[in-house]
This record gives C-alpha cells, sequence and structure tokens, in this order.
C-alpha cells in the first residue's frame, strides 16, 4: 500500500519550519486547528462526545524481540502494563513487545536495561534486539464505552470483558490490516490502542470513523502528558 501523501501546511506548520525547529508528520491528516506538540504536527481539537478517537502517532513506540518464553518487566506476551516511570509495554506476542512512552523519548531512557529486563540466562540475553518504530508506525487510541461495539464491525476478535479485559494485548487483523491492539482503559472508560504499519494509518483511522458514526464518534486531538497517552 503507497504511503499518503502529507497534509498541506498550516500557517503554524509554517511557522515552526521557519523558526527551523524540527517538524514531524503523522500519515492521519491532522483535523483542524492543527498545532505542533515536541516537533509534531498534530490536531488541536478537544471532542466533548463519549466516543473518542486521537492520532496518537507522536507517542515514541519502541519493539523489542526476545526468548519466546520470557517475560519483559514482568509482563507476558498477551498482557499490557504500565512501568513506574509510565511507559507502556504490551505483550503483542512470544518473544516481542511494544513499548510506548512520551514523543522524542530516547532508548536509553526507557526504564532499565533492556537486556536485564529478561529473567533469562546471560546466553539468552544476547537474543534481546530493540528497534525504535516511531516514524514507520501509525498509532490509534479509541475510547469509549461504545468502542468495543465499533471495533466488532471491523474486527473479529470477541473483546467481552472477561475474555479481553483491560490490560489485555494480542494483534489481529482490522479491517483487514494486521494492528496490535491494547486494550488500555482511561478513567474507567473503555480504551484501546491500536498500532499498525504507517503506510495504513489513514485507511485504518478512517476505517474506525466510519464504523463509529452511528455511535457519534469525534475526533480529538493529541495532548502532551508525562506518560505514553494522549
Amino acid at each position: 500500500m503507497a504511503e499518503l501523501s502529507s497534509p498541506t501546511p498550516t500557517a503554524t506548520t509554517a511557522a515552526a519550519e521557519t523558526a527551523g525547529g524540527p517538524l514531524a508528520r503523522s500519515p492521519i491528516r491532522p483535523a483542524p486547528p492543527v498545532t505542533i506538540i515536541s516537533g509534531w504536527e498534530v490536531s488541536a481539537r478537544r471532542a466533548a462526545g463519549d466516543l473518542t478517537i486521537t492520532d496518537c502517532t507522536p507517542l515514541t513506540k519502541v519493539q523489542v524481540r526476545g526468548p519466546l518464553h520470557a517475560s519483559l518487566y514482568g509482563i507476558p506476551a498477551g498482557r499490557a502494563a504500565r512501568t513506574e516511570s509510565g511507559t507502556l509495554v504490551a505483550g503483542s506476542g512470544p518473544g516481542e513487545w511494544l513499548l510506548l512512552a512520551p514523543p522524542g523519548t530516547p532508548l536509553a531512557d526507557l526504564p532499565g536495561d533492556l537486556p536485564e529486563a529478561f529473567p533469562v540466562s546471560s546466553a539468552d540475553a544476547d537474543l534481546v534486539t530493540s528497534v525504535d518504530l516511531t516514524h514507520g508506525r501509525a498509532l490509534v487510541r479509541l475510547t469509549g464505552a461504545a468502542a468495543p461495539d465499533v471495533l466488532a464491525l471491523v474486527c473479529g476478535i470477541n473483546l467481552a470483558g472477561d475474555v479481553t479485559p483491560d490490560g489485555s494485548a494480542l494483534r489481529t487483523a482490522v479491517a483487514g490490516v494486521a494492528t496490535d491492539i491494547i486494550r488500555d482503559d482511561r478513567d474507567g472508560a473503555r480504551s484501546y490502542m491500536l498500532h499498525c504499519e504507517r503506510s495504513a494509518g489513514q485507511y485504518l483511522f478512517d476505517c474506525l470513523l466510519s464504523a463509529g458514526a452511528d455511535h457519534g464518534i469525534e475526533i480529538t486531538g493529541f495532548a502532551a502528558s508525562g506518560k505514553a497517552e494522549p
């Protein structure tokens, strides 16, 4: 799938470029008004509805691979949790984890030394690798009581609370796109992070908007915080 073109530069974007500051763009077009956060062009829109969708692509995204039966920071495959520093760690598959941290977080600043985070032998530690995927992937958050109903229209996974509770992590097809789904509830509300290849980001975002239309879905912009969340 060909990567979508970048949105037309706005006055805010032009000002940032003129000032010589770094500027990064998500593959998902930001809904106006547009602002700059941590060097990323993002939507400044704030939704008031009960069902929202947010482009969280600016978050630092690091893929860690290690021994198949290991756990990272005590988090096994199929589960997700936050470290003390607020980094969201998701076991997206056997021997594979996705780390989500605030925008611009250097790999060296992630909690602990990655090989030492595995309770494995020194020989197995040599198998540990980490790759920064931040600019190569798209990340979307879908929040609201109706979020499971929206996902049910584009995904075949059972999202019932007793099957995929808060803190679940899995990889499946969403609207035909290979996607990591992380359930990460916020303030008691159902919330899911969806992570996919950059080239499919706009398509996935649009599919979720379409699926959520009957539920009154609204776009809300990314906001800076001290944790891996908008």
